[in-house]
């Protein structure tokens, strides 16, 4: 049952996922082990049972407190740009969420630490994660706008929610080279960006206009 389940039926199919995949390509997504952990981590166990039917949609759908999961363009559109420039070490993750983005990303990096601020998705997100049998992940439930200090520094940084500004702290906890992805700016007006860490100061790239739900501290 618990095979079936992951595996999935009807709009949760194999053949579901592969057609989510190809529209992947043709919007430009080319890293092949991005498409890969897109097709065979099973989106619908992250939803709610009622939302399953449209999880292999491109779109963010709610999974409560709030918050969403993000379409699979953005996540795949996320993870390219982090590994973009070679294999990463440790990497952190601001916004655990339901742990779609956190199941896509562990098994492309050495080691991700991931935290999330309220503690009821930080806890359904470590079941499915473990239903997964994904394990190089640690998890903290904890005010991602302050980055993760005692687990620094980081190669990468993903960042799944939106700030006004971007933290200092998570600038400061990147290695030389390191790589933060995360959206920037206000609801209506944010750009995804890319910010890498060189000796000369912090390089920064737009990669184009995203819709996130904004980036808070403190925890719940």
């Amino acid at each position: 049952m618990a095979d079936l389940r992951m595996a999935g039926i009807g709009m949760t199919s194999a053949r579901t996922r592969d057609r989510l995949v190809q529209r992947l390509r043709e919007q430009g997504i080319s890293n092949l082990a991005v498409l890969d952990r897109i097709r065979n981590t099973p989106r619908h166990i992250f939803v709610d049972e009622a939302l399953g039917s449209r999880a292999y949609e491109d779109t963010a759908l709610p999974i409560g407190f709030g918050q969403t999961i993000s379409q699979p363009y953005i996540v795949a559109r996320m993870t390219e740009a982090l590994l973009e420039g070679g294999p990463l070490g440790t990497v952190l993750e601001v916004g655990t969420g339901c742990g779609y983005q956190t199941a896509v990303l562990a098994p492309l990096v050495e080691r991700l630490v991931t935290i999330e601020r309220i503690g009821a998705l930080i806890d359904r997100a470590k079941e499915r994660l473990k239903e997964l049998e994904i394990r190089n992940v640690k998890f903290q439930h904890g005010d991602g706008t302050q980055g993760w200090k005692s687990q620094a520094p980081f190669e990468g940084i993903l960042v799944a929610a939106a700030p006004l500004v971007v933290p200092q702290a998570l600038l400061e906890q990147l290695t030389p080279g390191g790589r933060l992805i995360v959206p920037v700016g206000p609801e209506g007006e944010q750009e995804l960006m890319r910010y890498t860490r060189r000796e000369q100061g912090v390089m920064r790239e737009s990669l184009g206009r995203v819709a996130f739900v904004p980036l808070l501290g403190g925890r719940s």
